[in-house]
């Protein structure tokens, strides 16, 4: 079977294939199909189901493409996995949103749709819990919603923190004072800022106060008005953490929690205060709890692989202890 689709424009065609073609080579060898571009057209040639799938992520990714998205491995492969569970007509609910500009001008905005629905959840609730693997942007995403945020004027301060407590490790092991120590549970969140503000702006806004970095513990006992304020890492905090962290909100301000239930440091006979907060806050109002996965991840292509095959492993050993 063969079908074809037209292209308007060159550089649409020339966005599509990649340089070296390494994009349509990719989209051939997943769907089985050839593709070729004739008098201004793709033609499309393989079974007519592989066919048919195949013009569907040609489809959306040309819808990508118009928006002047540019097409690299990344979202070929997002593109391919939407099309194998018949989700690509979803495609279109990822539109070219910009949350903020960083330091360098670069927009930043969401890159699936995992992450556009955890993005409209934080603009529109007071409290929004992130929960998926690494590299799906939980705590990006987090950190440019408060910057547009303080740039906006809805709020006076942004505050950043995350439990110090990390793969067994402990902080009197650590040279130095006590800023130096937790200054490396924080660089996550340091490096973010930096993204957005660039050094120089993020320096002058510490030293006003408008922006905090600081470990868990300092928060007890403070209540934050006007403030957006971002928990990172929240798998690590116990019950008592959690709940201490939720009862600071003050008037006028925003809370997002991010974390990851399958990478927990806490000892195995101490319960996750994220876990306990996504089952105990469900439905609660003003409350967003969104889900990322797999298909999310926007780093390395290893990553995603990486993740799939813990689950894997996950699963399996779960079946054999039943």
């Amino acid at each position: 079977m063969e079908q074809r689709i037209g292209i308007e424009r060159l550089e649409q065609a020339v966005n599509l294939f990649g340089s070296f073609d390494e994009n349509i080579r990719m989209i051939e060898e997943e769907f089985s199909v050839t593709v070729t571009n004739r008098e201004g057209a793709l033609r499309v040639n393989g079974e007519a189901e592989d066919v048919m799938t195949a013009c569907k992520a040609i489809g959306a990714l040309l819808t990508l493409s118009s928006r002047g998205e540019p097409i690299n491995e990344q979202n070929v492969r997002y593109v391919v996995a939407l099309a194998r569970s018949g989700q690509i007509e979803k495609i279109a609910e990822l539109t070219p949103d910009v949350i903020c500009i960083s330091a360098k001008g670069r927009p930043i905005k969401p890159k699936t749709i995992g992450q556009k629905a955890y993005v409209d959840s934080i603009m529109k609730n007071t409290v929004t819990i992130g929960v998926g693997p690494a590299g799906t942007g939980k705590t990006y995403l987090a950190v440019a919603a408060a910057v547009a945020a303080f740039r906006d004027k809805q709020i006076n301060r942004i505050i950043l923190t995350r439990p110090a407590v990390e793969a067994g490790e402990r902080l009197g092991f650590l040279p130095g004072d006590l800023q130096s120590k937790v200054d490396p549970y924080l660089r996550p969140l340091y490096d973010a800022l930096f993204d957005m503000l660039g050094a120089e702006t993020y320096n002058k806004y510490l030293e006003r106060g408008n922006i905090e970095v600081a470990p868990l513990a300092y928060m007890r006992g403070r209540t934050l008005d006007d403030s957006f304020i971002i928990l990172d890492e929240a798998q690590n905090t116990s019950c008592e953490q959690m709940k201490m962290f939720l009862t600071r909100m003050g008037f006028g301000s925003k809370m997002v929690i991010t974390g990851d239930i399958t990478q927990i440091d806490l000892p195995a006979d101490k319960m996750s205060g994220l876990r306990q907060a996504t089952r105990v806050l469900e439905g609660v109002e003003g409350v967003g709890i969104c889900g990322l996965n797999d298909q999310d991840v926007v780093r390395h292509v290893m990553v995603q692989r990486i993740i799939k095959a813990y689950d894997a492993y996950e699963k399996s050993r779960e079946q054999k202890k039943r």
